[in-house]
């Protein structure tokens, strides 16, 4: 028999404890801005570094840990284009040892490194608000997501890869995202445009999630650690922000953003 724990919202108050602790955290790191934000995002991405390491078989996962946080940090303050050549050391570094999914591993660990500097240069010495956009973008998807696929279900999105991720859950969290697009357009950030970018960006983060998903079956591991109560580890909750954050950082090598308003 299930009891209220063990039914399927039996970990919300969990997740929702953690959230809120974060959300503080991350928030109080916006607002400071400057090194203190570059410092959270390194420490952050400097522990998915280990959790990668230590699901990949890593002797050293500490180690690697350390060396890519110290890079995350270190290329947003080098006023130079080559300092993102420094992505290579900790991926060169982390190869040697590995007894599982290295390319799986060094691919994640690319995106962890880009992602964080992405979003340093995003926060900058301005105004956070496409930041702030961006993480309301792939929150809103996970809430959303989270909520309609728990309380509809329905058929899954992808069963073989993520087998609790729902078709209802997946497009509750497309239409979160277009509300938030819309309500910045109407605030008169950017154009319509940021609307459709807005769901773009939470695919993106849709499959950072399945991606990593992926890559913890292939090594047989449930979460990438026990870091977060109620979300398991580092990588487990910020892989939608990874996803979100590189696609969003190869659109802008394509499209102008933010998009002129009408």
């Amino acid at each position: 028999m299930k009891t209220p724990r063990s039914g399927k919202w039996g970990d919300l108050s969990t997740r929702v404890a953690t959230s809120i602790a974060l959300g503080g955290i991350g928030g109080l790191a916006i607002w400071l801005g400057g090194l203190w934000f570059a410092g959270l995002v390194a420490i952050a991405v400097g522990l998915i570094a280990w959790e990668l390491g230590v699901m990949a078989g890593s002797p050293r996962p500490r180690l690697i840990a350390v060396l890519t946080g110290l890079v995350c940090f270190a290329i947003p303050q080098i006023p130079s284009d080559w300092a993102l050549l420094l992505v290579l050391l900790p991926v060169v570094a982390a190869q040697p040892g590995l007894r599982r999914g290295r390319a799986a591993h060094a691919a994640f660990l690319v995106a962890a490194i880009l992602a964080g500097v992405y979003l340093v240069a995003l926060r900058g010495g301005g105004s956070p608000v496409w930041l702030i956009w961006l993480l309301l973008v792939i929150g809103a998807t996970d809430v959303f997501g989270y909520v309609a696929g728990r309380a509809l279900g329905g058929p899954k999105f992808w069963p073989r890869i993520s087998p609790k991720k729902t078709w209802s859950g997946t497009v509750a969290g497309w239409i979160a995202a277009a509300a938030v697009g819309l309500i910045f357009v109407l605030r008169g950030d950017a154009g319509p445009a940021l609307v459709a970018a807005s769901v773009a960006v939470s695919l993106a983060s849709q499959m950072g999630d399945i991606a990593q998903s992926a890559f913890k079956r292939s090594v047989g591991v449930k979460d990438s650690s026990a870091l977060l109560p109620g979300h398991g580890g580092v990588f487990d909750r910020f892989d939608g922000v990874q996803g979100g954050a590189v696609f969003l950082l190869l659109l802008e090598q394509v499209f102008a953003f933010p998009p002129v308003p009408a």
